[in-house]
């Protein structure tokens, strides 16, 4: 694997500051548009561990960067736990069987039966690191327990989310339990991701934003700190990011033993370090539109150093990559990282 890019994760001295970036597969590459065609459709292509392993492959061949990360969704996780799971064109992911009630959680498979349904992530994992540069590390991920939690009770994406928020507030008993049943399938299915061959571990709270600060310990934090606790029990040569989006009011409530806390490009660097750089690694956090010019580029890349001084960071976008980002602008970042990281 990737020994510098592991040893950034755990905060030790390395040559220079690694780097990749979320969501690297994807609309932006047109080689990843071909082979998802070729799949029929974006289930399908999670489903291939070829097609899959091809396009994880992707970004680190035709890109550059310093690590590759698995292709996969987080929804794969409920989808398996036996809710019926569909993309619509346009839309996004829907479920047609929402969780609305402890009848509608009781029908689901919990913990370890369904984390072993989803073998066809693992072997997509056995496949890239068959044929991944020894260079180069392999990040698997899941999506966190809240938001994961948030489509199985929406039943789709929302920018309400009061379906959710309902349930928390005049049902907090029930949300609980499906966070808390969605926990121990994630616990099994990182544990197992392990064991097939990935090098770090990443946690995506995309939906963090959407509770008020004073409840966002209780409905998602713990639960990832439980997720992170129970694979660094087993598995403490793993490092592990914890990546909430969007709570800077949070910062400095943040514990748990967890090695790299991935900041949004909403929370300024340097606030993040004063609060967090003296415990965790920092990883991003350049605002993905950064990437339609060379030269915003470059101005955030060597801000971004002369903040963090090129130890305990990882380069990175403060959220996913857009699909109209030309090829070459994505290019630039990479090497413009791996310029003023001195590689």
């Amino acid at each position: 694997m990737n020994k510098i890019f592991v040893d950034a994760c755990f905060g030790k001295e390395t040559p220079y500051t690694p780097v990749w970036m979320m969501r690297q597969a994807g609309r932006y590459l047109p080689e990843y548009m071909e082979v998802r065609a070729q799949a029929g459709n974006f289930l399908n292509l999670c489903h291939d561990p070829k097609k899959a392993c091809e396009v994880t492959l992707q970004p680190v061949d035709i890109i550059g960067v310093d690590a590759a990360i698995l292709f996969s969704d987080i929804l794969v996780i409920p989808d398996e736990m036996g809710m019926d799971l569909s993309f619509v064109k346009g839309e996004g992911p829907k479920f047609s069987d929402p969780i609305r009630c402890e009848a509608d959680l009781d029908r689901l498979i919990g913990g370890e039966e369904a984390a072993s349904k989803l073998t066809y992530v693992y072997d997509t994992i056995k496949l890239i690191k068959e044929q991944l540069a020894e260079d180069k590390a392999l990040i698997g991920f899941t999506g966190a327990p809240w938001t994961l939690a948030t489509y199985m009770i929406e039943g789709e994406g929302t920018k309400t989310y009061n379906i959710c928020k309902k349930m928390m507030y005049s049902n907090p008993e029930l949300l609980h339990k499906i966070l808390a049943k969605v926990t121990e399938v994630v616990k099994f299915y990182m544990e197992k991701q392990i064991l097939a061959g990935i090098d770090v571990v990443q946690i995506f709270d995309s939906w963090a934003a959407a509770i008020e600060p004073s409840k966002y310990d209780e409905f998602s934090w713990k639960y990832m700190v439980e997720i992170a606790d129970y694979l660094k029990a087993k598995y403490p040569h793993i490092p592990i990011i914890m990546f909430p989006k969007g709570i800077p009011a949070f910062l400095d409530k943040v514990y748990g033993n967890f090695d790299v806390f991935g900041v949004d490009w909403s929370t300024p660097m340097a606030y993040a370090k004063e609060k967090l750089g003296s415990k965790y690694v920092l990883q991003g956090n350049m605002e993905p539109c950064r990437l339609y010019s060379k030269e915003s580029t470059t101005e955030c890349v060597e801000a971004l150093q002369n903040i963090m001084g090129g130890k305990r960071h990882i380069f990175n976008l403060g959220h996913g990559i857009l699909p109209d980002v030309p090829v070459e602008n994505a290019k630039h970042f990479i090497n413009e990282c791996h310029r003023v990281s001195g590689k």
